[in-house]
Parts: structure tokens; sequence; C-alpha cells
């Protein structure tokens, strides 16, 4: 049996295309921001909308840089940085709870 099908593959897989989707989300945000792009446009509002509370419990521990136009949200960089983190720690923990007695999860 292969290291990978030791542990619940599926689950692993599953919190890592969550994760994966949350940081597209906020580097887009990160990125509109510091592009200046038009909030009014229904793409951008759609993506601040999604990902304001994502980023909220991040917002004031650095300050921003840029003009009003422009601006560099360090917040937007935390929170992309804290839930890959987070999702990496959970895939840990799904492969250490889900993989059988007496074997070690692969060191990747």
């Amino acid at each position: 049996m292969t290291e990978e099908g030791r542990y619940n593959f599926r689950a692993a897989a599953v919190v890592g295309f969550l994760v994966g989707v949350v940081d597209i989300l906020i580097a887009a945000r990160f990125l509109g921001k510091l592009l200046g792009a038009s909030t009014q446009t229904a793409f951008v509002s759609f993506i601040n909308a999604v990902t304001g509370p994502l980023v909220a419990p991040f917002q004031g521990i650095f300050g921003n840089g840029g003009s009003k136009a422009n601006s560099f949200e360090t917040a937007d960089l935390v929170a992309i940085a804290v839930y890959a983190v987070i999702g990496w720690g959970l895939v840990m923990l799904i492969r250490i709870v889900t993989a059988p007695r007496g074997t070690k999860p692969a060191t990747s």
C-alpha cells in the first residue's frame, strides 16, 4: 500500500482545495486594491464582500501603504499566510487521525 493510501486522502484534498480557493480570493482582493480596481464593478464588489469577513480579524496588525486609489493591504497578506498554515495543520491532523495504527505519515 502506498503512503497516500494510508490516510483519508479525499478529506485532505478537500481541505487543501478549500484553503486554495480562500487564498486565491484573498489574493484577488489584494491585487485589486494594489492596482486600484474600481469598487463600482460587480466582480470587485463580490470579491470584497466574500473576503471581507475572512480578512477582518487581521485588519490593523500592520499599517497599510499606498494612496487612496492604490493600497497595499498587509492584512490580506497576513490572512493568506495564516489560512495556508491552518490548512496545512488540518491536512496533517487528518493524516495523523486517519492513518492506521503503526504507520507513520509521509514526510511531504
